[in-house]
Parts: structure tokens; C-alpha cells; sequence
């Protein structure tokens, strides 16, 4: 697996947007502060083949933002956002739908978008996982690859327009 690795040198903008925050940090131990980072890829090391060396990538910090104690709120909901749309899983269920998992949906609060930016996620993960086993199974005929395409687009189409679920006559 390649590694990352940052650069202790920041940028020029960074650091001037860090200097402020220094001395603060420094007073009380164990003190955090949120960033909007920006980082670019500087240095790379591949490894000779046979080499037991990982990969690594060297980035330096480019751009940096700190939110004020009244920005901070909306850094940490983007944050929670963009955690559980990187975290999101689920199975599907007996229809076809994506059913998330408990800790999905504990970690949307209840918020709709959250929610349906979660359940896409998981469907299209569940769906790339699928693909990737079919491309690996070369025997397949014809006939079968027509019902496999079927099945995912099946799954597509439930995952972008999914059953309301009351089956009221």
C-alpha cells in the first residue's frame, strides 16, 4: 500500500494563516483546532521490483483556513458530512433496497439528505462490488452476462427510484 507523507514545510499562505493559532496551541496542552487543508502531491518514491519498500507520496500543505469559534460549527457538519458519505454501508434487503446500517444512520442524525446521500453510497458500492466479481468470471456466456446486466441495472434502477414500501390497495 503507498504511504503518505507530509512535508513539515507548509506554504507561505499556510503558514501565515497558522501563525496566529501557534502561541494559543501551545498554552494549553492537548489543544485542537480545525483546518480547511489544502495539500499537493511533491515527491514520489517508488521502490525497484523485488524491493520489500512500499510506495510513498510526499505532499507539503498548500492552503490552509481556520475557522473563527463561530465558523467552526459549519466546518464540523461538512466534516460529519463528508464522513459519512466516505463511511456509509448498508445490505441489501429482501426487494432490492439498501437498507443502512445502524451506525449510518445513527451518524446522519435524522437529516434527509444525509440520509439519501448515505443509501446512494452504500447502492453504488454494493453495485461496484458486484461488477468487479462478474469482470473477474470470464466463462460467462452470453446468455448469462445478458441476465447479470439485467440484475445490476435492476439494482440501479431500485438504488435512484427505490419502492415507497406502502403497499396499500
Amino acid at each position: 500500500m503507498t504511504q503518505l507523507k507530509f512535508d513539515a514545510r507548509v506554504s507561505a499562505s499556510a503558514a501565515e494563516a497558522l501563525e496566529p493559532h501557534v502561541r494559543p496551541v501551545y498554552d494549553v496542552p492537548g489543544a485542537r483546532r480545525m483546518a480547511i487543508v489544502e495539500f499537493a502531491h511533491t515527491e514520489r518514491t517508488q521502490p525497484a521490483p523485488g524491493s520489500e519498500k512500499e510506495p510513498a507520496v510526499k505532499c507539503r500543505i498548500t492552503h490552509l483556513e481556520i475557522p473563527n469559534a463561530d465558523q467552526e460549527g459549519a466546518i464540523r457538519e461538512a466534516q460529519r458530512a463528508l464522513f459519512v458519505q466516505r463511511t456509509a454501508a448498508g445490505t441489501l434487503d429482501d426487494e432490492g433496497e439498501m437498507e443502512l446500517s445502524e451506525q449510518t444512520l445513527r451518524l446522519t442524525g435524522g437529516l434527509l439528505h444525509a440520509i439519501e446521500a448515505a443509501r446512494l453510497k452504500a447502492s453504488v458500492q454494493h453495485w461496484h462490488s458486484y461488477v468487479s466479481r462478474l469482470v473477474h468470471r470470464p466463462e460467462l456466456t452470453l446468455t448469462e452476462l445478458r441476465h447479470e446486466l439485467d440484475q445490476i441495472a435492476g439494482g440501479l434502477k431500485t438504488a435512484l427510484v427505490p419502492e415507497r414500501g406502502d403497499h396499500s390497495d
